[in-house]
């Protein structure tokens, strides 16, 4: 079923899209008028020990306190779920507040405003829609369920409504397109079951994790109440021209006085060539040793990618800003893609960028466009027009090639690699 709805949504794409990588939700929704203010609507405290509000301006916090309280949760449930991988760092981040205002799953209105505006229907911005999927024909709107991560049970959902979405429209307003060599297309075409269920959580137990995902509240405690904080994602072990971007972009003009970086990885399931979220949770627990910096922090995010460039650009500055940053860090083709069969880049160098920048005013979140930094013999790190302005001598070492030289058991330079990430890397790899 699943792959013929693949093939569906190809002979869709052929016909409806087969225009420039930059989505049409894009191109739409940033010459839009903005939306009304939104009141705050979610029960959760608005803390102060940061310096920026949580979004829709209070932290969504689902999880139960007492033994008692979760026991009663429990004995309401008729239903058992185990949870896959996507839906588990889904259902984290609405019961700690990383999706505030959320406190369920998308219902149908829900669910199709988010596609359409990059909104929720009262008109706060939203990137992403985040969906229950299911092929049980059996589940119904009504039914409470016990959602579990093996033998541990997490939260409890009380479903509001069931239908079947629009996958093909779906991906081409969140991906740009419907091809399925997109691997947002693909997840959503064979990964996803047929059905979509709106409904509310309550939760029950964090994950247990290979890697320590604090959450929003926990990490807003952690930072400085009267500074700019400087969110830095990424999905790959850090790299030497990475570490320079993220503590250069302190002296951003866009950056206030003794700003800090909180570097903040995703660690839940991602494009399928990608390093295992454990091993790059190593690396980053070896480069934060080697590189301790006071105005740097490092926490980790239970979060599934979806490679879907400038939609997916909001939704981590989204998600960021309830965990206290007023700054977020864009990269070139950030979340960007590949189609698996042409090699094409589905989103511009800059569509993040551009979006982000037209966004962020009505998020309250600052962007800051990452530097295009080279290495060179003469200075080292410099930015790419400072190293042709002064027609310095540059090195170049693709992602391609570093995986064939860790393979082979080549020597790394250490101008692209930290020695402790390229050990790990030989280890786990």
């Amino acid at each position: 079923m699943k792959f013929f709805l693949a093939s569906a949504m190809l002979a869709a794409t052929a016909s409806a899209f087969t225009t420039t990588p930059s989505t049409r939700s894009v191109a739409r929704s940033v010459g839009e008028a903005k939306f009304a203010p939104v009141s705050v609507r979610s029960a959760g405290t608005q803390l102060e020990a940061a310096k920026q509000v949580p979004h829709g301006g209070s932290l969504v916090d689902l999880i139960l306190k007492t033994d008692e309280e979760k026991a009663a949760a429990v004995a309401k449930c008729t239903k058992e779920l185990q949870l896959s991988p996507r839906q588990l760092c889904d259902v984290e981040l609405i019961m700690n507040g990383g999706f505030s205002p959320l406190t369920g799953f998308m219902d149908e209105e829900t669910y199709k405003h988010v596609v359409d505006n990059v909104a929720l229907p009262d008109g706060l911005i939203f990137g992403l829609p985040v969906v229950f999927d299911t092929d049980d024909e059996d589940l119904q709107p009504g039914d409470i369920v016990l959602l579990k991560d093996g033998d541990r049970d997490i939260a409890t959902i009380e479903f509001t409504d069931k239908y079947t979405p629009n996958k093909a429209y779906e991906c081409k307003e969140c991906y740009g397109t419907s091809e399925i060599e997109h691997p947002g297309s693909l997840m959503v075409a064979t990964e996803r079951g047929k059905y979509y269920m709106g409904g509310k959580i309550t939760g029950l137990n964090l994950p247990i994790r290979d890697f320590p995902c604090r959450t929003p509240a926990e990490v807003r405690e952690t930072l400085p109440d009267d500074v700019d904080v400087v969110a830095f994602q990424c999905r790959n072990p850090v790299h030497r021209a990475h570490y320079e971007l993220f503590t250069r972009a302190l002296d951003d003009p866009l950056v206030g006085t003794d700003g800090v970086v909180l570097v903040h990885p995703t660690c839940g399931p991602t494009q399928a060539d990608d390093i295992p979220g454990v091993v790059r949770y190593k690396t980053y627990e070896v480069l934060k040793e080697e590189t301790h910096n006071d105005r740097t922090r490092w926490e980790y995010l239970p979060y599934s990618m979806h490679m879907a460039g400038p939609r997916e650009a909001i939704q981590h500055m989204m998600i960021r800003k309830n965990f206290g940053c007023t700054h977020f860090i864009i990269g070139r083709d950030m979340a960007g893609s590949k189609s698996s069969v042409t090699g094409e880049d589905y989103y511009g160098a800059y569509d993040a960028q551009d979006f982000a920048k037209a966004k962020g005013p009505e998020l309250g979140v600052t962007p800051v466009p990452s530097l295009n930094l080279v290495y060179t013999d003469e200075e080292g790190y410099v930015t790419a027009d400072e190293a042709k302005e002064k027609n310095l001598s540059e090195k170049k070492l693709s992602g391609t090639k570093f995986r064939k030289m860790l393979r082979g058991g080549e020597d790394i330079p250490e101008w692209f690699a930290f020695k402790s990430v390229v050990k790990v890397l030989r280890e786990n790899v």
